[in-house]
């Protein structure tokens, strides 16, 4: 069993920054990939960005820039940098980590409770 938990959203003005955390605990064995997904009223969800065990980031068009995603792994941790927000950016936020636990070994995605991101002057 893998639980993730985040922290950091909030209210925030254009042009302001907020810097997202998702800690993982539980009977983890390994964790690879982890990210954050969004989803604004009315859009589906997306992918904002991602980073493997080993490093290696991927970004949203529209974040690339501005946003930064960064891990610890000896925390289990995996940060949401966002410098430069826009009214756009305005969602729920979600953590995912590709996680084995140490009872089944079995690799599935866990998520996280969501965050809410407001930007609004």
């Amino acid at each position: 069993q893998v639980q993730l938990v985040e922290s950091g959203g909030g209210l925030v003005q254009p042009g302001g920054s907020l810097r997202l955390s998702c800690a993982a605990s539980g009977s983890i064995f390994s964790i690879n990939a982890m990210g954050w997904y969004r989803q604004a009223p009315g859009k589906q969800r997306e992918l904002v960005a991602a980073i493997t065990s080993s490093g290696s980031t991927n970004y949203a068009d529209s974040v690339k820039g501005r946003f930064t995603i960064s891990r610890d792994n000896a925390k289990n941790t995996v940060y949401l940098q966002m410098n430069s927000l826009k009214p756009e950016d305005t969602a729920v936020y979600y953590c995912y980590a590709n996680a084995a636990d140490i009872a089944t070994m079995g690799e599935y995605v866990y998520w996280g409770q969501g965050t809410q991101v407001t930007v609004s002057s």
